[in-house]
């Protein structure tokens, strides 16, 4: 599996030939030139991680790419005459030989008077998870976890004892992109997680990693 971050929540994942796009959102531009995209996931409706802007010119660029969402989103993608299809809670579908679960059922809590809306977090071909804007733990450990490390609605400590009862292999940063430095991002999560055996991955945008080499 090869994973590039583009930016904040934004991560373009090949697997088996199949090129997957997360989280289109206005907290990164990269994704708006990417060509050749078979499927593109979004979590959830909150604007860094669903612009409608960027996913049309994803869809520009790349006319034949499916979107693979909640109900939610799909509701606010009906309005602007956009074809999705459905995959949440406890449900699966394989696209090219690829297999994407989704898990969880509503956003982290920011505060008790700010609304919720729904969340799913996406697990692909058994490896990869990705839980979007929520710390809801999978029934199975990933291999590679995509691990939110800041916003309103997270603590770093949060951050690390997700990481530890999900028991991945490696992790790496994403909903970074209201910092202005990772550094002590980095320094703080991956000295708690490296010591119970968990690769904590730094991510430069823009490059492509492959985790078959880690």
């Amino acid at each position: 599996m090869k994973i590039t971050k583009l930016g904040h929540c934004c991560l373009l994942i090949e697997e088996k030939k199949l090129r997957i796009l997360t989280d289109p959102g206005s907290f990164s531009t990269l994704q708006d030139s990417i060509k050749n995209i078979d499927i593109i996931l979004i979590t959830h409706e909150h604007q860094d991680h669903f612009h409608i802007p960027s996913v049309k010119a994803v869809l520009k660029n790349n006319p034949g790419a499916k979107i693979i969402t909640n109900t939610a989103v799909g509701l606010l993608l009906d309005k602007e005459g956009i074809k999705y299809e459905i995959l949440e809670d406890d449900q699966n579908r394989t696209e090219k030989k690829v297999l994407f679960e989704g898990f969880g059922t509503i956003h982290a809590e920011i505060y008790k008077s700010y609304p919720r809306v729904q969340n799913t977090g996406y697990f692909i071909s058994n490896r990869f998870y990705y839980p979007g804007d929520a710390l809801h733990v999978p029934p199975k450990s990933p291999e590679i976890l995509a691990l939110p490390v800041a916003g309103p609605w997270l603590k770093i400590s949060e951050a690390i004892d997700f990481t530890l009862a999900c028991k991945p292999k490696i992790v790496f940063p994403v909903h970074d992109g209201s910092l202005k430095s990772t550094e002590l991002t980095d320094r703080v999560a991956g000295g708690a997680i490296t010591p119970a055996s968990i690769v904590y991955q730094k991510m430069e945008l823009g490059k492509e990693i492959d985790f078959e080499k880690i």
